[in-house]
């Protein structure tokens, strides 16, 4: 479903992403993990077009999306949920979740409709300003907000960051359900262990480059994984 290809990436004279080369298949739950500071962001935004590679390539079902804006990519069928949720805070959770569906020609009652079946909490808040949700709250907000246009390929950033244990366990559980649905996934977190246990692979990135790369479980059982990033 999507290729990159040779990504370099630089911020200034900064070479953040170093000849970065992964792929994601259809109905995959792929993870990239690694350190602060290591480029899962970085590819994440190179993807979703806020930045451009210098080399290479990223395709999407067969088409090159290297330089296409970023708001027609979600017509194409990528969503991006960015780390730090970015919800619109004076908007209500509804108008919120309405702006997901911008690139639609009306809101989907459908998909409003399975945003409250996976997010409860959304709709009994649904005239509540958003600014005034949990952190919690906020981060099932950017997800909903996300899968308002029926995306194929649903990007999630630290979608587990800042949150409580529980909290964690149920965006998780989330991610499972989207998946068991159909939606492809590609997930950025330093939640290791969590990221692992529900992919089906993931690559290790290291200052801007891959690593390692594998199952999920054959990932979770490695040696040097383990002492990396499982406290092993």
């Amino acid at each position: 479903m999507l290729k990159a290809d040779d990504l370099n990436v630089y911020y200034g004279k900064i070479h953040a992403i170093k000849n970065v080369s992964f792929e994601v298949k259809n109905g995959e739950i792929v993870s990239l993990i690694g350190a602060n500071g290591a480029g899962k962001t970085t590819i994440l935004h190179t993807i979703s077009g806020l930045l451009r590679s210098t080399t290479g390539s990223i395709t999407f079902e067969d088409k090159n999306i290297s330089h296409i804006e970023p708001h027609k990519l979600v017509r194409h069928g990528l969503s991006h949920v960015p780390e730090g949720r970015h919800v619109f805070l004076q908007m209500t959770v509804l108008e919120n979740l309405e702006m997901g569906a911008y690139s639609m020609k009306k809101v989907s009652p459908s998909a409003l409709k399975r945003v409250y079946e996976l997010f409860p909490r959304l709709e009994e808040r649904k005239n509540q300003i958003a600014g005034t949700l949990s952190g919690g709250e906020q981060q099932m907000l950017a997800m909903g907000r996300a899968i308002m246009c029926h995306p194929k390929l649903l990007m999630l950033d630290e979608p587990s960051m800042g949150l409580s244990p529980i909290l964690v366990d149920q965006i998780f559980s989330i991610i499972k359900d989207l998946h068991s649905v159909g939606t492809t996934i590609l997930l950025v977190e330093q939640n290791a262990g969590k990221a692992l246990a529900i992919s089906d692979r993931a690559y290790v990135l290291e200052s801007g480059r891959i690593v390692l790369s594998g199952t999920g479980k054959e990932l979770a059982e490695s040696e040097e994984i383990k002492k990396a990033y499982l406290g092993g």
